[in-house]
Order: C-alpha cells, then sequence, then structure tokens
C-alpha cells in the first residue's frame, strides 16, 4: 500500500495519475475532500480508500504494518499568506508528526520541499544541506518549508528511507481549482482565449529587461516520473532539487503558450503587485548535479514540448490528468 498525502491536489493527483498508469491501484489517498473544487483531481482516480486529513494520523498508527511507502504532497502552497500560524499548523507540524510516525513504524517518506527556500539565490541554488542553515526565504511558505527541511536535518533517528525534494517552477494540469496560485501557463491560456493577450510582469530591477525574470520551469509528468521512481528503488537519503537545471524566460513561456494554442503572440507588461514585490524571484535553477549522481534516470519535457502538451491535451479539452 502507497499513501499519497495531498492527493486531491495538484501534484498529488498527478501522483496518484502516475501510479495507476503503471498498474499501482492499493493507494489510499490522503486530503481535504470537502472542498468541491478538488472533486475532479480525484474522483476517476483508482484507490483503495480515502481518508480525511484530520484523521489520517489515527487512522496511519493503526495501518502502519500495510504500508509500503508514504508520499507526503499536502502543504498550504499560497505564496502570498502572510500569516506564518498558518504554515505552522497545516505545513511544519503536519509534517514534522507525519516524520515521526514514519520513522517510529519503518515507513520510507518521501516530501515536498520547495526551490522557495532559496529566497534570493543569494546562496545559490545547489542543494547542499551544508547551507540550509544560511538560507533565508522570502515569505512564510518558503520559510515553513526551509523550517522542515532543518528540523529533519537535525533529527537522531529517521524512517528507513527518506528523500526530501526542492521543487521548482511546476506546471501541469490538474491546476484548475488553484486560482492566484496556478501557473503563468494556466493564467495565459485564459488570458488569451478572453482579450488575444497575455499579460507579463515587468522587471523592478534594472538588471533584468521587461519579461526575462528566469525561471526553471518543470513539468508536473517529470516531478512525478522522478517520485514515482523514488518510491520505487533504494535511493541515497537527503534533500533534492527538482527541476530542469535549465532556466528560461517568462516570455519564453508566454511565446510557447501562444504557439500551443496556434496563434502570434501578444504580450503586455504590468506591475508586480506590491503584495508580492520584495519577495519576488527573478532567477531560480536548479543545480541537478547531486540528483544526476541517483540511479533515476528521466529525460525531462523541454519548456516547449511540456508546455504544448498541458495546453493541447489538458487546457483546451478541459481534461485532467
Amino acid at each position: 500500500m502507497i499513501v499519497i498525502t495531498g492527493a486531491a491536489g495538484f501534484i498529488g493527483s498527478c501522483m496518484v495519475q502516475k501510479f495507476n498508469e503503471e498498474g499501482l491501484t492499493d493507494l489510499v489517498l490522503v486530503d481535504d475532500f470537502t472542498k468541491e473544487q478538488k472533486k475532479r483531481n480525484w474522483e476517476n482516480k483508482h484507490y483503495t480508500d480515502k481518508i480525511q486529513r484530520d484523521v489520517f494520523f489515527a487512522w496511519l498508527s493503526q495501518n502502519a504494518k500495510y504500508i509500503d511507502c508514504i508520499v507526503h504532497l499536502g502543504a498550504r502552497t499560497d505564496t502570498t499568506e502572510m500569516d506564518y500560524s498558518v504554515f505552522e499548523r497545516l505545513t511544519v507540524g503536519f509534517t514534522q508528526q507525519l516524520w515521526s510516525l514514519a520513522t517510529q513504524y519503518r515507513i520510507p517518506l518521501l516530501y515536498a520541499s520547495s526551490a522557495a527556500t532559496y529566497g534570493d539565490g543569494a546562496l545559490g541554488y545547489v542543494d547542499d544541506e551544508g547551507i540550509i542553515e544560511r538560507l533565508q526565504p522570502l515569505n512564510p511558505y518558503g520559510r515553513s518549508k526551509n523550517e522542515i527541511d532543518k528540523w529533519i536535518l537535525k533529527q537522531g533517528t529517521m524512517p528507513p528511507l527518506w528523500a526530501g525534494f526542492k521543487f521548482f517552477n511546476v506546471f501541469g494540469p490538474n491546476e484548475y481549482h488553484k486560482g492566484r496560485m496556478a501557473s503563468v501557463i494556466f493564467h495565459s491560456f485564459n488570458q488569451i482565449n478572453a482579450t488575444g493577450k497575455v499579460k507579463l510582469f515587468r522587471s523592478h530591477r534594472p538588471e533584468y529587461v521587461d519579461g526575462k525574470q528566469i525561471r526553471d520551469f518543470v513539468y508536473v509528468k517529470d516531478v512525478v516520473n522522478v517520485l514515482y521512481w523514488f518510491c520505487r528503488h533504494p535511493h541515497p537519503n537527503g534533500i533534492f532539487n527538482l527541476g530542469t537545471g535549465k532556466a528560461r524566460t517568462f516570455l519564453d513561456l508566454a511565446t510557447a503558450t501562444f504557439h500551443a494554442m496556434g496563434k502570434a503572440p501578444v504580450i503586455e507588461f504590468v506591475d508586480i503587485p506590491e503584495d508580492i514585490r520584495d519577495k519576488y524571484q527573478y532567477f531560480t535553477e536548479a543545480d541537478m548535479q547531486k540528483m544526476n549522481k541517483t540511479a533515476v534516470k528521466h529525460d525531462f519535457y523541454s519548456l516547449e514540448d511540456g508546455v504544448s502538451d498541458y495546453v493541447s491535451n489538458y487546457l483546451m479539452k478541459n481534461e485532467i490528468f
């Protein structure tokens, strides 16, 4: 049995689909299943049971001997939420308790960290566990993920196998429910349909041209393929970057979206909202050397191919993965 937390969410539901495609259906989905806007993400998946988040730990203690692996993708993911106590409860505390139970019952555990832990990138984007204590995230979301990483590295006992993954800018199907937090591709697609153009953030730093802010955009299918491998194979314990290792501009992203829709690009620039302006990352790029030293072998989608698949097979058809 494999447990997936956050299973009704964006990456979590894609993880469930990946397991299904590999012929695995003895899955237990954990989330808040009362949220109607997420129902599409899980209702057609194949699984053994679904457990409400607030009773999950009691269920785990009773069923631990049946669990082969836990993939922990549940968390508060709103990067504009400024109340850290929300993250303390839903992200930090939950993960700490899950780690303790996985350690107690000897269950392999994979969990989601984030590239937001790197802050403004002053210390680079190398997944060196020696720098984690010195990282300065720019918002409470990033801080919560970094606090988890710091706490885990201090633990004297651990699950038999474990790994954390610093996700970079993940995009792809099953993010219809995310609203403002959905990917730029999702918003670009909707803007093009509504107005024929895309609005991108202009640069508020002189060293970056408008639209040339650079991010490591990684397709969700690549993310779940890597997580699947770690769940099914022996691997080194530790915290790993999970991106493509090839940063691209927002202009590239918008242009790829237009092309996937068969339209000529029309791009307009707008100011970054003031509530996130001083927390905005202008450059991220995953150093993937540590991941590449593992036995996982996976060819990542190019930005253009990932956007094309997402737009053509999901957004244009209003489909779920």
